[in-house]
């Protein structure tokens, strides 16, 4: 194959991506579970929604349980127009505080999970070479694994991520696995989709693992899993808004 052909193609794998249908005015229920080295696990309680508008997506989540993070709400909001970029806030209630989440913090983890301020937004392709790698079957699934690399130090520092390798679903362009090597080389980064349900005509996963690795040693888990899943619902848009934090849910 072509090497000029091969990026081409997964280009336009990683278009059809990021373009599939995953919803739209949605309500999500789920937990997260943190586990550390020694096993001891938190869980979380949480409530997301989201939004479409035209090119725009919305998203925002509430923080039900604990009492320690109770009330805590994270805002996403992505542009189709580049010009504009993403903007991220995060809602202290203990501060009765909005922070705004720059870009030389997206690398710093969420919450005290695994995924980082960069994982909770969208990536720009522009941003990226791809190539296909292989084809190999993950759980009796045809999948595509595909290779992204930045195309400049800018993208490293703000995703902070060297190299990232998908598994792509063929059936469906659902990521279900991911490898990525963090800035500085010491950890990588694992996501697994465990369980992948169609909901509403969606494909949607249900059961997510994302661990850390230094080494040969797991030194961070993350768990999420949906307990709830609706689409199509009746959202006001005022909750994709910054001043909404201060009403709650």
């Amino acid at each position: 194959m072509d090497l000029m052909a091969e990026v081409v193609s997964a280009r336009s794998i990683m278009e059809k991506v990021e373009g599939r249908d995953d919803g739209n005015n949605s309500v999500i229920d789920l937990t997260m579970t943190l586990v550390d080295k020694k096993g001891k696990k938190r869980i979380r309680v949480m409530r997301s929604y989201s939004r479409d508008q035209g090119a725009d997506e919305f998203g925002t989540m509430y923080f039900l349980k604990p009492a320690d993070v109770k009330d805590t709400a994270f805002l996403n909001q992505s542009y189709g127009d580049k010009k504009k970029g993403d903007e991220q806030y995060l809602y202290l209630p203990a501060l009765h505080k909005v922070k705004r989440i720059a870009g030389s913090d997206k690398t710093d983890s969420f919450m005290g999970s695994d995924l980082t301020y960069a994982d909770m937004g969208h990536i720009d392709l522009d941003d990226f070479s791809f190539e296909i790698l292989k084809e190999v079957y993950v759980r009796d699934e045809h999948v595509w694994v595909i290779r992204a690399l930045p195309i400049d130090d800018s993208t490293i520092n703000e995703t902070g991520y060297i190299e990232s390798i998908f598994f792509v679903q063929k059936n469906n362009y659902v990521v279900v696995r991911a490898i990525r090597k963090l800035k500085g080389g010491k950890k990588i980064k694992y996501t697994d989709v465990k369980a992948l349900e169609k909901i509403d005509g969606i494909w949607t996963p249900t059961e997510t693992h994302i661990f850390m690795k230094k080494g040969k040693k797991v030194v961070h888990q993350t768990i999420l899993k949906n307990t709830s899943v609706k689409y199509n619902q009746e959202i006001d848009a005022d909750l994709f808004k910054v001043n909404s934090f201060y009403r709650g849910l």
